[in-house]
């Protein structure tokens, strides 16, 4: 199918031009002379590619609010901006929001395709990339014998033609958004969408508009996820995160089946399979009065926990060969030759849980593929205990054992997340992912740490 692309331009020889030489290339091409004509286009269907003029008929609103929008509704599609009378610091600032690339008239044929070209190439990439870490987290299974996955298992089934709200909870990295997504593709709603959202990455206030959506003065909708979950699953990841008011709102829809949008008049009626997951205890909060008692109740119809790794030791080596034996596939690799039998598998406290052991294998799926059995038995143990002066100063351990236990673990926490972000450079996700614990959580542990930033 041929590629659909918008040109954005209050001049009308530009869009004739532009439009010409996109058609001859044998492109689809709609067309918007001004603002309110671009983002009704951009409303009714999003183009594969758009091209966005900086200067439009508004004096308030220009190109750069419609590349926001794109960017808003979906980031993956590529905008190319154009102008005659841009300054630099526009280029920077149109790149910077997410512009593909910035182009100055005139320009000559040969350039704005080169750009069209390189533009749909660059997000067709992207795309397949996605797609593949889609599949990717889709392959994956619930694996293990042990009595309390076998219980999960069948509740699992037993959940297939039932409709009731599921509350998940476990310790980060123990496979709760995997069982969410197996409750609902084995569920009457499988062909339906599954949206996630994670309460403990959002700003305070964001929560109302991330969940409800929002109507703006211009007639742009940002739709919530409870619309863009509407006849599907939606799975609120940490739902102690959601403020004390907001859960409010919340408990409204489940017993009303509509809300409103932020800004907005109309009821928006929705049908909804909703699944919540948390690491914390919600009992305990609710009476410490963090989390409401009927909120929780109307959440907890179908209770399921998900055990840590060390007390389903059993399982171990199951997982380790479901994960060496799909991590070589994926990575193209020889299947590494991991001894079951290694003390250090089975006497190391797993934190991070299932999680952290995918991350253990995979990592010697690429690194040790050709390794001998000895020799990847050393790795896994310098990875699992490496020596205390890898991760702790002499200053600090003679600081920790003079102190109270409670002080020494903050101080080793403190000393130890420090390094392994300074390893990391200070990038936050390849730190959570190395350690074995959620972004979200490692968040929250360097802010109660008091750790800033480092580069």
């Amino acid at each position: 199918m041929h590629k659909e692309i918008l040109v954005i331009d209050d001049n009308p020889d530009i869009r004739s031009l532009v439009s010409n030489i996109l058609i001859d290339q044998n492109f689809r091409v709609r067309t918007a002379a001004n603002y309110d004509q671009a983002v009704f286009e951009i409303n009714k269907k999003l183009p594969d590619l758009a091209i966005i003029d900086i200067k439009l008929d508004k004096v308030d609103r220009d190109g750069i609010d419609l590349l926001k929008l794109v960017i808003k509704k979906n980031k993956l599609i590529p905008v190319i901006m154009i102008s005659g009378h841009a300054t630099v610091q526009i280029a920077v600032e149109a790149t910077r929001l997410g512009a593909y690339e910035f182009i100055e008239k005139p320009f000559s044929k040969e350039k704005i395709l080169n750009y069209v070209n390189r533009a749909l190439e660059s997000s067709a990439l992207k795309k397949e990339r996605d797609l593949i870490e889609n599949k990717l987290f889709h392959s994956f299974d619930l694996i293990g014998k042990s009595p309390s996955i076998m219980r999960v298992k069948k509740i699992i089934e037993k959940l297939s033609t039932s409709e009731s709200r599921v509350l998940i909870s476990g310790q980060t990295g123990t496979g709760k958004e995997l069982v969410a997504r197996k409750i609902h593709k084995n569920s009457l709603r499988s062909k339906e969408p599954f949206v996630i959202i994670n309460a403990a990455l959002l700003k305070e206030n964001t929560y109302e508009k991330e969940l409800f959506g929002e109507e703006f003065d211009d007639g742009n909708i940002s739709f919530g996820a409870l619309e863009r979950a509407n006849k599907g699953t939606l799975l609120i990841d940490e739902v102690s995160e959601i403020p004390y008011q907001t859960q409010a709102n919340v408990l409204r829809v489940l017993i009303d089946q509509k809300f409103k949008r932020l800004n907005g008049s109309k009821d928006i009626h929705v049908n909804i399979r909703l699944i919540s997951s948390t690491s914390k205890d919600l009992q305990d909060l609710v009476k410490m009065n963090k989390f409401r008692e009927d909120l929780f109740h109307r959440l907890n119809v179908i209770p399921i926990e998900l055990n840590s790794l060390t007390s389903r030791t059993e399982d171990i080596p199951l997982l380790i060969e479901y994960f060496k034996e799909k991590l070589s596939e994926i990575n193209g690799v020889q299947i590494p030759n991991i001894d079951m039998d290694n003390d250090n598998l089975y006497s190391y406290n797993w934190p991070g849980n299932v999680r952290e052991l995918r991350n253990l294998v995979e990592r010697i799926t690429i690194l040790s593929s050709n390794e001998t059995k000895s020799n990847i038995n050393k790795l896994i143990g310098d990875i699992l205990n490496p020596s205390q002066s890898d991760h702790i100063s002499n200053d600090i351990l003679e600081k920790s054992f003079s102190s109270p236990l409670k002080e020494a673990r903050k101080n080793f926490e403190k000393e130890y997340l420090t390094t392994q972000l300074k390893r990391n450079h200070g990038n936050i996700s390849k730190t959570a992912d190395f350690i074995g614990m959620e972004r979200s959580a490692l968040h929250r542990k360097l802010k109660e740490l008091g750790i800033k930033g480092i580069n």
